[in-house]
Order: C-alpha cells, then structure tokens, then sequence
C-alpha cells in the first residue's frame, strides 16, 4: 500500500490561512460591488424623482412643462436616458396630458405616498404596456394639490446595466490585494514551518543522542529565541553527557593502569627483595651452619650481607620518598629559593662526598635566578642525577646549566659527556626498577628507583621533565621549575 505523504507544517498551516483570505477578500469584493451597484441605481433613480418634482413645480407655477420635457428628451437622448418614458396624468380625470416615449400605465398612488415613489419593478407585472420583460427603474409623484401626477420610467437595457457595472479597476485592486495576502500567508508560513522543522531536526537528533547544529539561524522572534535555548541546552547535555562518558572512561582506564602498575610494581618490588634478601639468608645460613669458618670467611660473608641490608634499607628509603611524592604531594612545602646560592652549596657537597665520582661537576647559574620549590627534595633529586652519571656514563664532567626562561618558569640542563644509551631505553629511563644493563646496576649498588623519583619531584614542584642523548655525547636531562613569587 503506497502511503499518502503527509503535509509539512507550514503547508497545513498555509492552506487554511490562504483559503480564510481569499474567502474574505472575495466577500468584500461582492458586498462592495453589491453596494456600488445599489449607489448608482440610488442615482438613477434620484434623477427621475427630480424630473418628477421640476415637472410638478412648472404645473404648480402655470409653467407650460412640454418645452422641460422637450428639454429631458433631448438632454438625455444621447446618454442611458435615452429609452427615458415620462407621462403626466390628470387624477380626477385620468387623461394623459402629457407623454415622453411609451405612455407609462396610470398607477394609483395613494395620498401617503403623493410626495413620489421609486422603485425596480417588472414591465409584466405592473407597466402591463409594455410586452417585454425587461426590469425598469420607476418614480411617480403627484402634486400636492393631487390633480396631477407625473411617472417616469428607464428601461434595464444594455446602457443601463453599463452603468450599474462595477469599474474593472476595483476588480484588478481586489485580486491584488488578494495575491498580496496570499505571498505574505506563505512567507509567514514558511517563516514559521522553518523553525518548526529544525525542532523536528532537533528531535531527531535527541533521539539518537548526537549533537545538533542548526543549519540556519534561527529567526530573531520569540520562536526563534526558545529555539536557540532548546538547541543549547540539548548540545550542552550532549556535550556534558559525553564529557562524562569520557571520563568515565579514562577514570576506568586510570584504575585500570593504576592496577596494573601496581601488579607489575609488586612484581618487581618482590624480584628486587628477593634478590638481597637470598643473598643475605645465604651468607648468614654459610656463617650459621659452619662454626669452624675461618675468622676470614666469616667476617667476609658478613660484610656481604651487611651490604645488602644497606641496599635493602636504601631501596625501602627510596620507596617511601615516590610514595610520599606520589600521595602526600600537596603537603610538601615549598618556598623561593636563590637556586644559584643553591647550586653552589651543593657543588661543594657534591664534592665533598666524592658523589660524582672521579667526574667533573660543573654548572652555569646566573646569579637573579630565584626559583619556587623545595630544596631537600631538589637536593635529592640532583644528588640521583649526578650519581647515575657518575656511575653509568663513563664521562668526565657533569654539569647544570639555565638554558631559558618564560614569564613563569626555568628551562635547566642537566648532562654528561658520556656515553648515553640506546635510542630505545630512552622512554624507559623512568620506570621504576628499569636497567639498560641489570647486572652492572646491581654491581654498581642501584635500587632501579632514582630517576622516577627524579622525575616525580620535578612534576611535584610544578615542573616537567625529559631525557634524551646529546649531539656531543652522553645524556641531557631537560627540566622546567616555576619561577618565585
């Protein structure tokens, strides 16, 4: 079954406006013509009635009336009064006397109506004279002495009914008026239908949940402007709803990564544990079981041990510092600080107790360089940096220099001239417990934690941190610090 297309809103809205219009227009245009028609034929027969009474004022002043009614015949002769038919009768006698045209019949007129009568009537039914059918317009009126009455009469021809016409002119107005109306129904219609069909879009829209962009503006009216608020609120719903969607789903990707470093965190807390709490039970199970050990060996296995109670005790002290940056980071106090006075207290500590090694630490401060943040936890920081090179790099300076600065932070470069690493560890440098080479680490006494805890101090303080190898050799460790306020 094919299905009947159903009208818009504007066309159902349209249809009706325009068919009430023409209804109207064309209702005004009868009654108007109706009117005209009346006015003219009030005319007409307001001319007769005063042919009638200038006739009885000549018969009333003794005035011969033949020479008037000579006057009216030849006056009118060329015009609708042509076919004019005038005749005067005696009342007692109800001789003609005189006559103009086709004797009218004598009619009675009755005392009341002596001041004259004016009428339409039909030929047939009351000037029975006449065999035609044609319609008259009629005025009688007798005089005041009532001895003479006078009736004329035009013929509804062809002039006549030229003359009650209604100029073509007022008809070209109606329709015109009638055309107007009906382009500004349909514009305001269509106006109208416009904003409608965007709700409808809108509708549309909100059922599939999708946001919603108007593909014209709305109209500046009242429509238009609840319109307008009804599209923003449906697209900040959207907007919201998918900004909480999204979250939602990054808050379920957080906890998710979150569980999954902590597994893998966990993992690699007990393999790093392990490792020296083996070697300890190992050397202390060695010195236990065998009480002949020599002095030596013994006192060898003990030193062992306690060196790996040292790492232990480091790598828990490590631990507990990230924890503390990680959890408790927005108790840490921070304050202004003269980072040049800073740098060169600690390149005096750093030589002091030989943490670079046999390496070079030099730096490039310039003396306003005030920087906000919290000197133990940099203190720590920069003692890690400078340790890893010292220990992996295999250079001979290390240094810290201020490379440039914005309205609100400080761009510093931490290197050696080493050796670097892979391209491919870079992105890995961070993760806790990661060692480009594990067992020269562990030689070497690291716990795996010293730069994230690098990193996390920096992003503590307000700043930011990256690695890469330098052009020249060995490795850049660039990092932001918010200026003092």
């Amino acid at each position: 079954m094919v299905l009947k297309r159903r009208l818009s809103y504007q066309w159902r809205l349209f249809i009706p406006l325009a068919a009430l219009l023409w209804i109207l227009v064309i209702s005004l245009f009868y009654f108007q013509v109706r009117r005209e028609k009346a006015i003219r034929a009030d005319i007409l027969r307001t001319q007769l009635e005063l042919i009638n009474a200038r006739i009885i004022k000549a018969y009333s002043t003794d005035f011969y009336p033949m020479p008037f009614m000579g006057f009216v015949r030849d006056y009118f002769g060329s015009d609708f009064y042509d076919d004019i038919r005038l005749s005067v009768y005696d009342t007692s006698t109800g001789k003609l006397l005189y006559n103009i045209g086709l004797p009218l019949p004598n009619i009675d007129i009755t005392r009341d109506n002596k001041q004259g009568i004016s009428r339409e009537i039909h030929s047939d039914n009351n000037l029975n004279s006449v065999s035609n059918e044609d319609l008259f317009f009629y005025s009688a009126k007798m005089s005041d002495d009532g001895s003479v009455k006078v009736m004329t009469a035009l013929p509804y021809n062809v002039t006549i009914v030229d003359a009650l016409k209604t100029d073509s002119d007022m008809l070209l107005i109606f329709l015109g008026i009638a055309v107007a109306m009906t382009f500004i129904a349909y514009f305001s219609t269509r106006y109208l239908g416009y904003t409608i069909r965007q709700l409808r879009d809108l509708a549309k829209h909100a059922a599939s949940n999708t946001e919603f962009t108007p593909w014209k503006r709305f109209p500046n009216d009242e429509l238009g402007e609840i319109a307008t608020h009804l599209v923003n609120i449906f697209n900040k719903s959207i907007h919201d709803q998918n900004k909480l969607e999204c979250e939602h789903r990054l808050a379920l990707k957080a906890t998710k990564d979150k569980a999954e470093l902590k597994k893998v965190l966990t993992n690699n807390i007990n393999h790093e544990l392990k490792t020296p709490i083996g070697i300890i039970k190992g050397y202390l199970d060695s010195v236990i079981e065998n009480p002949d050990m020599p002095e030596e060996q013994r006192i060898h296995f003990l030193t062992k041990a306690q060196a790996n109670v040292d790492r232990l005790c480091l790598m828990m002290n490590d631990l507990s510092t990230i924890t503390r940056l990680e959890e408790a980071h927005e108790s840490i106090p921070v304050e202004n600080i003269d980072f040049h006075e800073f740098i060169f207290t600690l390149a005096d500590e750093i030589k002091e107790s030989g943490a670079s090694g046999k390496m070079r630490f030099v730096y490039d401060i310039p003396a306003d360089c005030e920087i906000r943040g919290n000197a133990s936890l940099l203190s720590g920081a920069l003692l890690n940096l400078t340790k890893n090179a010292a220990a992996y790099s295999q250079g001979t300076e290390v240094g810290i220099k201020l490379v440039k600065e914005s309205d609100r932070f400080y761009t510093f470069s931490f290197y050696d001239n080493g050796i670097g690493v892979e391209d491919r560890y870079l992105p890995h440098l961070f993760d806790r417990f990661f060692r480009v080479d594990a067992g020269r680490s562990r030689k070497a006494g690291g716990t795996g934690l010293g730069l994230p805890i690098v990193k996390n101090t920096i992003i503590t303080l307000g700043g930011s941190i990256t690695v890469d190898n330098r052009k020249g050799g060995g490795l850049e460790f660039m990092f932001t610090l918010p200026k003092a306020v």
